[in-house]
């Protein structure tokens, strides 16, 4: 008992300042910076994006197929930070929307969007110079292929913007490219349905226009993802195409004028 007394109040103060650091490193990893970072996150055969906006506003953008995401936000979220300011889900299919579930017992969302939510027009500005826009559907999708009415969303910051297509096809492409072409214009193409060559016309690649497009696919994937009429499609409009299968979770981080791959 004389050593526990000796050491309690050591090991008490041990637990105080490590309680502080904590709760300090919380605070600064929420401390406004002039960088908008994305996050391409690692799922697997799936799709999962996460973004932090120079304000620290988070947004989660499907989260694959199971409850790796957890793992994936914990690496990237501050410490001890148990809340999404935003989530979406681009269509119900499990590679895109079974990881919500454990996220939405985790973490406290502000706003959640989905097919039947979303609405083009829609624009969340999260005040800091980034936005973040919905441009598709733009009509009621609830009856239709699940691909075909995948949520489609823009983020804007200063020049640098990302396109977010989840599995839309060129069904929906067509559409987009028909209701205003020139807004597609994008630095960053998450490529449609992992590479699929359902997705990714010729048009669609050209209107948007990417410096990187990137490939959210499983290693050895049982459905060829990516394919390669894709693959050709971007090659030819020169973007440089990164795949979550070979690089694993890619960041992107911004000023809004400089976009560097971290």
């Amino acid at each position: 008992m004389k050593f526990i007394g000796k050491y309690f109040k050591e090991v008490v103060l041990i637990g105080l300042i490590l309680s502080v650091f904590g709760v300090w490193i919380a605070v600064y990893a929420r401390t406004p910076s002039k960088s908008l970072r994305v996050y391409f996150l690692d799922v697997g055969q799936g799709d999962a994006i996460f973004i932090e906006t120079p304000s620290k506003k988070q947004v989660l953008i499907d989260g694959g197929k199971n409850k790796k995401i957890l793992s994936l936000l914990g690496r990237y979220m501050p410490f001890g930070d148990r809340s999404i300011d935003i989530v979406i889900g681009t269509h119900p299919d499990l590679d895109h929307v079974g990881g919500l579930i454990p996220v939405r017992e985790r973490y406290k969302i502000g706003l959640e969007l989905d097919q039947i939510t979303a609405r083009r027009g829609q624009v969340i500005d999260f005040g800091d110079g980034s936005k973040l826009i919905i441009l598709f559907p733009n009509q009621d999708v609830s009856n239709w292929e699940t691909n075909d009415g995948s949520v489609v969303a823009k983020l804007e910051y200063s020049n640098s913007s990302f396109l977010f297509t989840g599995d839309a096809t060129i069904k929906t492409e067509n559409i987009l490219i028909n209701l205003n072409k020139g807004v597609l214009d994008s630095d960053v193409l998450k490529a449609g349905h992992h590479g699929s060559r359902t997705s990714t016309s010729l048009d669609f690649a050209e209107s948007v226009s990417p410096e990187y497009a990137i490939i959210s696919a499983g290693l050895n994937n049982s459905y060829g993802h990516p394919h390669q009429e894709a693959l050709n499609i971007l090659e030819k409009v020169a973007a440089k195409v990164l795949s979550t299968a070979e690089l694993g979770t890619i960041k992107f981080q911004t000023d809004g004028e400089k976009l560097e791959i971290k």
